[in-house]
């Protein structure tokens, strides 16, 4: 316990500006933040105050605002500290919708099959939604999932994917691919994906190349620009702690900026200027925001701002350097315990993981496991059919977390 301490001594954290929830008179651990972030302390006296000008402004809170953040732009608010967390250019940030939404807005534009190039490749075991959404673009266009859909798997024995088993698909059958759409981080494995290498190679054969970034955004270091990356979309409410089921994000790069492809378009959309002109002309506002279609909740948005100001007080840099102390700790404390019984599936490469060990139960106690765990406060994320996720997020959990999670741990598999 002393080391544990120690070390949160010497990398502190802004936990203090975070709601910890309490169980029994006790603070939790908490390591399920990579399924939905604490909130933090600002966020009740936001919300509170666009509460208040709603109800002395009404209507009027869209044009004249107690708190200079006018409805009718309060998105505009979210795209600076948004960008430099995707590592973006601010027109090619735009809040809106939620993750499946923008997926299917993006595929809209840049899931454009012929008849040699049709095919989309993804990784085996992506998140439902992921699948659900592309398989059912690839209906729209009259095709069948079975032969449009490449997704990659493991090697025989293995849990994560090979990058240049990645590659050599990608050189294989990239004159078939119209689309790669990957997980920027696994989310049942924790794998951090090689973007920018899948993503020039991609190119290279002519495919688009999209991220979905739910498990990246805010959990590890991203260039999205100088990447060169197509598009990218995200949810909000896990690394970024802006609340349950809370708006998305989606990047766009400026290359396709002003290009002809085709978009689903909306009101909100349209140039600010020519907007309340009330004509049916399309004038897109250029850049990602051009892909906007409806006004977005002001409670939302303002949720997202109050993380937004903790994310202003620190870098992903420093987060990222922070995470991967926290994690390879972790790493190092359950391997101490030499049990047969889990395995990390997880790379041990930290250059190949955010903040998120996946912990592989060998035999069928995981689910005993993870409620013996509840019972005594400490709160990790099961997955079907045997792993136990652990997310240590820099912002606000701490070393002595871990210690007290592996302390528990080695008790219940004993």
């Amino acid at each position: 316990m002393q080391q544990a301490r120690d070390l949160d001594a010497q990398h502190p954290n802004l936990r203090a500006q975070f709601h910890i929830p309490v169980q029994n008179g006790k603070e939790i651990v908490y390591f399920v933040g990579n399924s939905l972030g604490l909130q933090p302390k600002i966020t009740q006296e936001l919300v509170d105050q666009e509460l208040q000008v709603w109800r002395e402004s009404a209507v009027v809170g869209h044009h004249a605002h107690k708190y200079n953040r006018r409805w009718v732009d309060i998105d505009e608010h979210l795209l600076e500290e948004s960008a430099k967390i995707v590592g973006a250019q601010v027109p090619e940030v735009a809040i809106m919708n939620t993750l499946t939404v923008n997926l299917h807005l993006m595929m809209v534009s840049f899931y454009r099959p012929t008849p040699k190039r049709f095919k989309i490749l993804m990784e085996h075991r992506s998140f439902p939604s992921d699948y659900f959404a592309i398989a059912s673009q690839v209906q729209m266009h009259n095709l069948d999932p079975a032969s449009a859909i490449i997704q990659v798997k493991p090697r025989e024995g293995e849990y994560c994917l090979r990058t240049e088993d990645i590659l050599e698909i990608i050189q294989n059958s990239g004159d078939e691919i119209a689309l790669i759409l990957f997980s920027g981080v696994q989310y049942y494995t924790g794998q951090y994906f090689d973007i920018p290498t899948i993503t020039k190679k991609g190119q290279e054969k002519g495919c688009f190349v999209g991220w979905d970034l739910a498990h990246a955004v805010g959990n590890v270091h991203l260039k999205l620009h100088e990447w060169q990356v197509d598009f990218a979309c995200w949810c909000t409410y896990k690394y970024l702690n802006s609340g349950p089921g809370n708006i998305g994000g989606a990047f766009i790069h400026e290359k396709h900026h002003g290009s002809n492809l085709k978009r689903l378009a909306g009101w909100w959309g349209q140039n600010p200027e020519t907007k309340f002109d009330m004509t049916n002309e399309f004038e897109p506002i250029p850049g990602a925001n051009g892909y906007r279609l409806s006004n977005p909740s002001v409670l939302c948005c303002i949720s997202l701002y109050g993380s937004l100001q903790v994310f202003k007080q620190t870098s992903m840099e420093a987060l990222v350097a922070r995470s991967k102390l926290l994690t390879g700790y972790l790493e190092s404390q359950l391997l101490a315990l030499e049990s047969d019984k889990i395995k990390i599936i997880t790379p041990s490469d930290p250059k190949q993981r955010g903040a998120q060990l996946s912990v592989l139960f060998l035999n069928d106690d995981m689910m005993n496991v993870f409620e013996g765990l509840q019972r005594q406060g400490i709160h990790v994320d099961e997955r079907k059919p045997n792993v136990i996720r652990v997310s240590p997020a820099p912002l606000y959990n701490t070393f002595e977390d871990i210690y007290k999670f592996v302390t528990a741990l080695k008790q219940l598999l004993q």
